[in-house]
């Protein structure tokens, strides 16, 4: 309609221009020609509104200047890795609560962290108590405190030496896989194909391996108590004739109820730190196979890092002023 509307135009004012001049009237060529190379022009853009223009340009500098100040500080991997950390805690935490968990997936989990981890967990926990009696009856011997050993033995390992071993166990066998998977399969977009097909990858991968992880701990953590204890009393009994039921019933009287708790909840933190730090740490991984390398490497390191500052919390928090503990095997 534009069109016809120039053309009539064109036509009515070369017509008024030729006639006022004199001259003959233009021919359909000619008229024709002209229409082509009006209907040709440019037409004359519309003009923005300058506060929007105003807007625009504001906006563009702005991400300009984030853009160069995010070159140029270029913040280190392991502060976005923590924040990643602390976020998909908070996000398996609520779907624990809110009952989100992929049973199949956590079974699956439980026989890694568990049985599959018990051999190395009980080996591990039966060398550090034949060490630690070898020690003990050594010097305690020389004081005539050969009664006290279970007992003092006995503390030390509820209280620290199993949930620590054993989540050091847990952090360098389990918590490097963990790490490893997740980062291949980041590497690999894995995790996005699961996006794609519905499914959220914290709930799918992440959630039952931190699950995993605090179940099987706190069980570990009890069985390697008991490894530990069982070894001490055959070491003492075979190496220095420390009758084993001397150092039973020094350490029945020792231990409380309040020592085997704190040790559980010792290994079901420790268990929490490992899981999580692990699949963050992998979950975040790019670079291809260096990075799934680098990842692994780092998640471990952290995790055990992070176990001994918790567990010095926990320990100040649990155990502050003075014990009477030994005072039951006088």
């Amino acid at each position: 309609m534009l069109e016809s509307h120039r053309c009539d135009h064109c036509v009515a004012s070369s017509q008024h221009t030729s006639s006022a001049s004199g001259q003959s009237p233009p021919t359909a060529q000619a008229k024709h020609r002209d229409v082509r190379a009006y209907i040709r022009a440019p037409a004359i853009p519309a003009l923005e509104s300058q506060p929007h223009r105003e807007g625009t340009n504001k906006t563009s500098q702005l991400q300009a200047v984030l853009q160069k100040w995010l070159e140029a500080s270029k913040p280190p991997k392991w502060l976005w890795k923590s924040i990643a950390a602390i976020v998909l805690g908070g996000q398996v935490a609520t779907r624990i609560m809110k009952g989100k968990i992929h049973w199949r997936n956590t079974y699956e989990q439980l026989k890694l962290v568990g049985p599959k981890s018990m051999g190395v967990a009980l080996l591990t926990a039966g060398f550090v108590g034949m060490v630690f009696t070898i020690q003990f009856v050594r010097e305690f011997a020389k004081l005539g405190l050969t009664r006290s050993v279970g007992g003092v033995l006995g503390l030390a390992l509820a209280r620290e030496l199993t949930p620590v071993v054993t989540s050091i166990i847990l952090a360098g066998r389990v918590g490097s896989a963990f790490a490893a998977e997740l980062g291949t399969m980041a590497v690999s977009e894995q995790t996005d194909s699961l996006r794609v097909l519905g499914s959220d990858p914290v709930d799918y991968l992440i959630t039952p391996r931190t699950l995993a992880c605090m179940i099987a701990g706190p069980i570990l953590n009890l069985m390697c108590f008991v490894m530990g204890i069982a070894c001490s009393m055959m070491i003492a009994q075979l190496v220095y004739d420390v009758p084993a039921v001397i150092i039973l019933n020094s350490c029945v009287r020792a231990i409380t109820a309040w020592d085997l708790i704190t040790s559980m909840i010792k290994a079901w933190v420790f268990g929490a730190i490992i899981s999580i730090v692990s699949c963050s740490w992998g979950y975040t991984t790019g670079g291809g196979a260096k990075g799934v390398g680098d990842s692994t490497t780092s998640a471990v390191v952290i995790s055990l890092v992070l176990i001994f500052i918790a567990d010095f919390f926990l320990s100040f928090l649990f155990f502050q002023g003075q014990g009477d503990a030994l005072k039951q095997l006088k």
